[in-house]
């Protein structure tokens, strides 16, 4: 059985540590705007332990980084083959509510009354 083999990406990370902003986040950062960039999908980053000793970092702020990309969609972990760079149609977007409602048809207009017993009522219109 072959394996399919994942071109490696490693974009140029620079982390200031006198900056306020902890390591982790500034990595993070830092290739989240790498891969949005158009990075192809597929892409394997770095495993944490050489993507550590090459930053000269904690192998637990990789860690924490690469949790944070998975979390957002932009990375995942398959079995073998290191954190994967996810096609861009896999990748979570920020939450909009807006677009929540719009997408559910929310009502345009609602009218609240109350009822004798003093329960509200409501009367949705499109």
């Amino acid at each position: 059985m072959s394996r399919r083999r994942h071109e490696l990406f490693l974009p140029p990370i620079v982390l200031d540590r006198d900056s306020s902003a902890p390591l982790h986040e500034q990595l993070c950062r830092q290739l989240a705007r790498a891969i949005r960039s158009g990075v192809r999908a597929g892409a394997r980053l770095p495993s944490t332990r050489v993507l550590a000793r090459l930053l000269g970092v904690s192998r637990n702020t990789v860690l924490t980084a690469y949790d944070e990309l998975a979390a957002s969609g932009l990375i995942h972990g398959l079995q073998g083959a290191g954190m994967l760079v996810d096609p861009p149609a896999h990748r979570v977007h920020p939450f909009d509510p807006r677009l929540v409602l719009r997408e559910a048809q929310y009502p345009a207009k609602t009218l609240s009354i109350v009822d004798p017993d003093g329960a509200p009522l409501y009367l949705s219109f499109r």
